[in-house]
């Protein structure tokens, strides 16, 4: 059986992968869902000197803590780039890559910078309007197709985030992991998704590539579907998508 970490993307927390964990755990495998600094349970914890770096530490030392081997690490959308910090930094230690609806950044680029300039600049007028200059606010769920019965709870559950969570450029000094441990799936059913360029680039390195019809946060939408494909992935045989 395998271990995951499942890592939330920005403004959600642990409580994003409530469908999903029990799924996995029912067939055996062993599933972290840590809440990032600053976020969900932890937004006591918020604060203007949280970013990037502060979040791919939560990961590796949970991986470290808890003595984690062959990890299927699986980030959403923001945590595109928080997991490519922690494969950077514990390469040994992990399995497979999954990019879920993700960023997939390079050297020396922020998630800002990966950002289109009308997503970047609305974030920035966000954090000036209503985070004090230093923190985002949550985009509302509707916006990323959440499901109707889902998009109030989501709404209610998300936080706000650290404008450096987004500006920190990451510094990747080992290298990606090779294209055929790392799958990227893209979410086909929202508008003015930012994701299809990080896809294609995907799909250029040679890693494994999938879609799936449905909003933004996969793991609400779609919470059937996505254990076999992470199972499937932790088999070394992807699901079909």
């Amino acid at each position: 059986m395998a271990t995951f970490v499942l890592v939330h993307g920005a403004w959600h927390g642990s409580w994003c992968w409530k469908r999903v964990r029990p799924a996995l755990q029912a067939i055996g495998h062993d599933v972290f869902t840590p809440t990032l600094t600053g976020l969900g349970e932890r937004s006591h914890l918020l604060s203007p000197g949280v970013n990037l770096d502060t979040h791919i530490d939560d990961i590796v030392n949970l991986i470290l803590w808890e003595d984690l081997t062959h990890v299927v690490l699986c980030g959403h959308s923001y945590a595109g780039a928080v997991i490519s910090g922690v494969a950077d930094r514990v390469a040994e230690r992990i399995g497979a890559m999954v990019y879920l609806d993700a960023f997939l950044v390079e050297d020396g680029q922020s998630v800002h910078d990966a950002l289109p300039a009308a997503h970047r600049e609305l974030q920035l007028d966000l954090a000036q309007r209503v985070g004090d200059g230093w923190k985002v606010p949550p985009i509302p769920a509707e916006v990323f197709n959440v499901n109707p019965a889902d998009r109030a709870w989501v709404d209610s559950q998300c936080t706000m985030q650290s404008l450096a969570t987004f500006q920190q450029p990451i510094t990747l000094i080992a290298g990606p992991l090779t294209p055929p441990s790392t799958t990227f799936i893209l979410a086909t059913g929202f508008r003015d998704s930012p994701f299809p360029p990080f896809y294609d680039r995907a799909r250029v390195k040679g890693c494994a590539t999938g879609t799936i019809d449905c909003g933004h946060d996969v793991m609400l939408d779609r919470p059937e579907e996505l254990p076999s494909i992470l199972a499937g992935v932790a088999a070394g045989e992807p699901a079909a998508m």
